[in-house]
């Protein structure tokens, strides 16, 4: 049937409608030679149109259905299109030309990844030469099954007609494409033709011996014989049905068989006519695309299409009796080539309402730990040879029913097990596959162990989505992974929203600077000696539109991984030296008391960047802050061990005035000789060494730690800086210790710069 013609393309997108005349006349000409049509070159052209439109369409439909392919197909015998040479071009160009002018063209939102476009391709063109060979049967069955009972009626005719009407049911009979038998109604084969002889095996008396009964096969539909007795009692004409044969050799012959009743002149059943057509090799090629459309093809295990299959089938509400089950598993393990993973001795428990007890699911998401650096080294060939090793042993550790591992792309696998008793099977599971990589594997005369980071997620069937599901499998794996690798983690649901509560911030970061979502606020730093305002360290907030005001400590990691370090630092610098200006005008003015100077975090990321100097300088002198007014903070994590290249930048800023200060001192156990050869000016002592001194009497380690580096500090000519004071007696100790300045509660919260104004006033008075 010819697919209906849809509207012309005026309301199509630019571009789409051109690319699919070309996509038809590349068809066109590929078949045409091959077509009995009376149709013109362009006619027929047109005539392809419609059915290259029902197969775009088809490709890019958010539910795929393969279904108007099939369509496509029967349009092509009806069109006269009928030689087997048309079908296969049609296959051919389908394959190389439809995803190509018809694929990312018409999918200009990137829905659909390529892998998906390649094996939507796939199935309709499985699909698409179903529906020819299901049209050209049909055609050929109505013609063959005429000119058969024909030619059988005749032999009933007048005795002068007897030899004529014997030729030409001979010639047809004998000349036919497909297998036709002759049995009586007690199944005895009267007649075959040498086409079904062959479909056999070759061998006559192997087929005339047979009885219509014995042809009973494991895989027959159910209703098959009870249309076959239908038949033999006179109460159909006809059924067709697609039926399994064992031919001699035990090798089975799958056909679209079609059985008729004949009768004589009195409508008295006599005869049972049989039309065989052989779909044993489309039936292993459909099988083939199938195979390859749900399969990795370097690893040969299922794939991202066949795992959602199986997960969403794991994860959907069970009504169904384990018979239904059973029959459910086989049908599978049928169609996709895997085992069968029923126990055939379940009997049904109730009525077919009854759900399953204890319906569970367990999933190992599973991601190799440093394979980058194995394709980096030994190149892609030694990966795949090694992700081939690895799903080899991974399907060795999922045999067990209802277990199966699939490849998801890269060096991701997941492995599945189903049951009531999950929660146990899945952890071991885990450790089996670890266990498995645990063994070192040799790769071009070289030995390597392969670890893993495995997120476990278990639970109840109905409860979640397939999408839901691998994602925090997928968040898990990561956690372990996070946590040093080969090692196995469980899902969390509070580590879940944590998750998806980063990934949303760093997504949503680069829109935040744009929209200036981010503020900065000021806190104090203190003269120890007088409890003057010394000047003010700037700190970076994020008002976030959901989740309200956000420390540093919440985006500053993000912006860090993602890169947005830079242009964020930039923005803050430039911000803190627009302030500081700010304040040296009102101290001109005798408005403003103190602070003139500002310190800004300078975070690992932004000293690699190679603009880092030149930036600094440029915001400095646009605004007009002299240099020694600013303060950089850099922590000491980030320079232990520190080489030349990196501490360039800091020595040229130090040179033009600039102050760095070295944050966190003393959690990073670095080198104390080391501070001779980095251009630092001011230590910023870390508030653990003074957490002792918030009453009397201190503790008096605190105070000889703390009077050590003071008494270093100052030797190496270095200001000293104490965070997190919080009391009095705190900073009385800071100060007779010869501590600087400080900054903490006890002075004041970080702030708006308004509230600096108080704070200064209050020391001027």
């Amino acid at each position: 049937m010819v697919p209906a013609e849809v509207p012309d393309a005026e309301a199509e997108p630019d571009g789409l409608e051109d690319r699919l005349r070309r996509f038809v006349t590349i068809w066109s000409r590929a078949i045409f030679p091959a077509t009995a049509t009376s149709l013109t070159r362009p006619e027929f052209e047109q005539h392809l149109l419609p059915l290259a439109r029902s197969l775009r369409d088809a490709l890019h439909d958010r539910i795929f259905d393969a279904t108007p392919a099939h369509g496509v197909g029967a349009a092509l015998v009806g069109a006269h299109c009928t030689d087997p040479d048309a079908l296969a071009r049609s296959l051919g160009v389908v394959d190389a030309y439809l995803v190509l002018y018809c694929g990312e063209a018409a999918d200009p939102a990137g829905e659909l990844a390529a892998d998906e476009l390649r094996a939507r391709c796939a199935r309709l063109q499985a699909t698409f030469a179903a529906g020819f060979a299901q049209a050209l049967r049909e055609r050929t069955l109505a013609e063959q099954e005429a000119i058969a009972r024909s030619a059988l009626a005749a032999r009933g005719a007048a005795e002068d007609a007897l030899h004529a009407t014997e030729a030409r049911f001979r010639a047809v009979f004998e000349g036919a494409a497909i297998g036709i038998g002759i049995a009586d109604l007690d199944g005895r084969v009267l007649e075959v033709n040498d086409t079904l002889t062959r479909m056999f095996g070759g061998l006559e008396h192997h087929v005339r011996s047979r009885n219509v009964s014995e042809w009973v096969h494991p895989d027959d539909a159910p209703q098959v014989w009870g249309m076959y007795k239908e038949l033999i009692r006179g109460e159909r004409d006809n059924f067709r049905t697609e039926k399994p044969f064992f031919r001699n050799d035990g090798t089975v012959l799958w056909t679209n068989l079609t059985v008729s009743l004949l009768r004589d002149v009195d409508g008295v059943p006599q005869y049972q006519l049989a039309l065989l057509e052989d779909t044993t090799e489309r039936r292993l090629l459909t099988l083939r695309l199938r195979y390859e459309a749900t399969h990795d093809a370097l690893t040969g295990l299922p794939n991202r299409t066949l795992f959602f299959e199986r997960l969403e089938k794991a994860l959907a509400p069970a009504r169904e009796t384990p018979k239904d089950a059973a029959k459910d598993a086989a049908k599978d393990a049928a169609k996709d080539g895997t085992k069968d993973e029923t126990n055939s001795g379940t009997k049904e428990a109730g009525p077919v309402s009854a759900p399953r007890p204890a319906a569970r699911f367990g999933l190992c998401y599973l991601d190799l730990d440093g394979f980058k650096a194995i394709n980096d080294s030994l190149g892609h060939s030694a990966g795949d040879r090694m992700l081939v090793e690895v799903a080899d042993r991974l399907q060795s550790c999922a045999t067990a029913p209802g277990e199966m591992v699939a490849r998801l792309g890269g060096d991701e696998f997941v492995a599945l097990t189903t049951g009531p008793d999950t929660q146990r099977e899945v952890g071991e599971l885990a450790a089996r596959i670890l266990g498995a990589l645990a063994t070192p594997i040799s790769l071009d005369g070289r030995e390597f162990t392969v670890r893993g980071s495995i997120g476990i997620v278990e639970g109840k069937a109905g409860e979640s989505t397939a999408a839901e599901v691998l994602r925090s499998a997928d968040i898990t794996m990561y956690r372990a992974k996070s946590a040093g690798g080969n090692r196995f983690e469980h899902a969390d649901a509070e580590a879940d929203a944590r998750a998806i509560t980063r990934h949303g911030l760093t997504t949503s970061l680069p829109a935040a600077l744009e929209r200036g979502e981010f503020f900065i606020e000021y806190q104090p730093l203190v003269h120890l000696a007088d409890g003057t305002v010394h000047g003010a360290e700037a700190l970076v907030r994020w008002s976030h539109p959901t989740h309200g005001v956000l420390g540093p400590d919440r985006f500053i990691p993000l912006a860090e991984h993602t890169g947005l370090i830079v242009p964020l630092g930039r923005w803050v610098l430039e911000q803190s030296v627009l302030q500081a200006r700010a304040w040296q005008e009102e101290l001109a003015a005798g408005t403003f008391a103190g602070p003139v100077r500002i310190n800004v975090n300078l975070s690992p990321a932004q000293l690699h960047h190679p603009g880092l100097v030149a930036d600094t300088v440029e915001v400095l002198e646009r605004i007009g802050l002299p240099p020694g007014s600013l303060c950089l903070e850099v922590t000491e994590s980030a320079l232990i061990g520190a080489d030349e290249d990196l501490l360039k930048p800091l020595r040229q800023l130090a040179e033009m005035g600039v102050d760095i200060a070295l944050d966190d001192f003393g959690t990073g156990y670095s080198n104390l000789a080391n501070l001779r050869r980095l251009p630092v000016s001011v230590l910023k002592l870390d508030r653990s060494f003074t957490q002792g001194m918030q009453q009397h009497p201190a503790d008096p380690v605190d105070l000889k730690i703390v009077e050590g580096i003071v008494s270093l500090a100052h030797g190496l000519e270095l200001g000293v800086t104490v965070e997190g004071v919080e009391t009095g007696a705190q900073a009385e100790h800071l100060r007779r210790l010869g501590c600087d300045t400080a900054q903490g509660w006890y002075y004041a919260r970080p702030g708006p710069p308004e509230m600096l104004h108080t704070l200064s006033m209050a020391d001027a008075v």
